[in-house]
């Protein structure tokens, strides 16, 4: 089995994501000196060169505490008044301590149907990759002020292993306020073992996990279980830690062993490959000119609009399309970054014309390399 060592030390882009009982000390208000000491060292990984993803919760919790609210409440609508209130506090002192360790951060709300969806699922990755391209780091949160119960993610585990699977991360790390997982639940069974590492995804895990945790948030251990296990579909591995661990984050990108490991059975680029090779119907595809194939097949070249000779069929912005050369043979696929009818205006076009033609520029590449599999 990979060991911690070389999973996380050799991790470069890397999810955190901390819980509503430690960002706000148990619901008694955001704990400033904690998020500091997770922002500073974020701030130490992103100066190894590392890419760094928070993904934080606490909005609800701390609006409850600004409105003076004892129990959460489980009406949808007083739920998103707390997370409006809330929300303020949270990207405040994200950006403040963030800002005291050299970083420029930048705030991100999600919802599930921004990553369901296609072409939001583009966009969304399109941006924090241009975010992170600018060495400023993401905090993402849950955006409760508009999503309601069915929807839900569950104390933002779910949505960090979604953003993992987004970024094509190397490692999705859970601070909770648990030392990591246990056999058995260590309060009711002094015989529980802690589980050091483990395969992502093993039905066993599922079984050992209990219920939520605390009041303040909706996950629990069973939550980070089923989040590691979705993480590991894209590649990557989940590490569940404490916390208040002394330099949690500085001692895993050293190798050290914290909390559990839950490894991804799966490759990064075997995964992402895989999911587009399964798309056995297509909704359309360009047809590239020989120079352009050549680069596609012997360079690992991205597909830039002006190798493009023609479009067939109906897509949109984030459909898998197929590229096939101008005998009509499939030689590639992969996600499109324009939609069909903007395709067609673009063809044989150079990026730098694709404002004056559209009026806006999303990506220069008709298909990013990252987002592509050869099938020749």
């Amino acid at each position: 089995m990979t060991s911690a060592a070389t999973l996380l030390r050799d991790a470069r882009r890397i999810i955190v994501k901390v819980g509503s009982s430690l960002v706000t000390n148990d619901g008694r208000g955001l704990d400033e000196a904690a998020i500091g000491e997770w922002c500073r060292q974020m701030a130490v990984l992103a100066a190894e060169g590392r890419e760094v993803i928070m993904v934080s919760s606490g909005a609800i919790a701390e609006g409850m505490k600004r409105l003076g609210w004892t129990i959460r409440p489980h009406e949808i609508h007083a739920l998103q008044a707390a997370a409006a209130v809330g929300q303020m506090g949270l990207a405040h002192i994200y950006e403040t301590k963030l800002r005291e360790n050299g970083l420029c951060s930048a705030q991100v709300l999600l919802t599930h149907a921004d990553l369901a969806d296609r072409e939001r699922y583009l966009n969304a990755r399109s941006t924090l990759l241009t975010l992170l391209q600018h060495k400023v780091l993401p905090v993402i949160n849950e955006n409760d002020t508009v999503v309601n119960d069915e929807i839900k993610f569950g104390d933002n585990d779910t949505l960090g292993a979604l953003v993992a699977n987004l970024v094509e991360a190397d490692a999705l790390v859970i601070l909770t306020d648990q030392k990591g997982l246990f056999t058995a639940d260590p309060r009711k069974n002094p015989a529980a073992s802690f589980v050091h590492e483990a395969r992502a995804g093993d039905p066993a895990l599922e079984a050992m996990a209990g219920g939520a945790g605390s009041s303040l948030g909706r996950g629990g251990m069973i939550t980070k279980i089923l989040a590691a296990k979705r993480a590991a579909g894209s590649g990557a591995s989940t590490v569940i830690a404490w916390g208040r661990e002394p330099d949690a984050l500085l001692r895993l990108a050293r190798g050290e062993s914290i909390g559990t490991l839950l490894v991804a059975q799966t490759q990064k680029q075997q995964a992402r490959k895989q999911w587009m090779a399964d798309h056995l119907q297509l909704r359309g595809s360009v047809v590239v000119d020989v120079g352009a194939a050549d680069k596609l097949c012997s360079e690992g070249k991205s597909l830039l609009a002006i190798g493009m000779t023609s479009v067939e069929g109906e897509f949109s912005r984030g459909d898998v399309i197929a590229i096939r050369d101008d005998a009509g043979t499939e030689i590639a696929r992969g996600l499109a970054n324009y939609a069909s009818a903007e395709a067609r205006l673009i063809c044989r076009k150079s990026s730098s014309e694709f404002e004056n033609l559209l009026g806006y520029t999303a990506e220069p590449e008709m298909v990013h390399r990252d987002n592509m599999i050869l099938t020749r």
